[in-house]
């Protein structure tokens, strides 16, 4: 019933205003429009930038401990101390069951 009076002051109302009137009222109801309220803020732009401004600076971070904090390898990292190492391993038998042994040819000095 309520409804129905509320429509109906609306409606005549409505019909007395102009159009500019009506969106000015409007207006002052609602302060944004659908359209308005859909509309893409943008904001994901900075959102973006931030987290880019972070991915770079850990990067140069990185760079810079790499350079100036890190020592350098050891030795044992070349191939030669490498191939060293698997001899040795492979000439006490390591792990025989399952290993690198396991898959060794003692007889041939090959892979199986």
């Amino acid at each position: 019933m309520k409804l129905r009076l509320c429509a109906k002051r609306r409606s005549k109302i409505g019909k007395k205003l102009s159009p500019e009137e009506i969106k000015a009222l409007y207006r002052a109801s609602f302060c944004q429009t659908f359209a308005e309220i859909q509309a893409p803020t943008g904001e994901w732009k900075q959102h973006l930038g931030i987290g880019l401004i972070f991915v770079s600076m850990a990067i140069w971070i990185a760079v810079l401990m790499n350079l100036f904090v890190y020592d350098d390898l050891p030795v044992t990292f070349d191939d030669e101390h490498k191939k060293a190492q698997l001899k040795r391993m492979l000439d006490l038998e390591v792990n025989p069951v399952t290993g690198l042994a396991s898959k060794w040819d003692y007889e041939n000095k090959k892979w199986k």
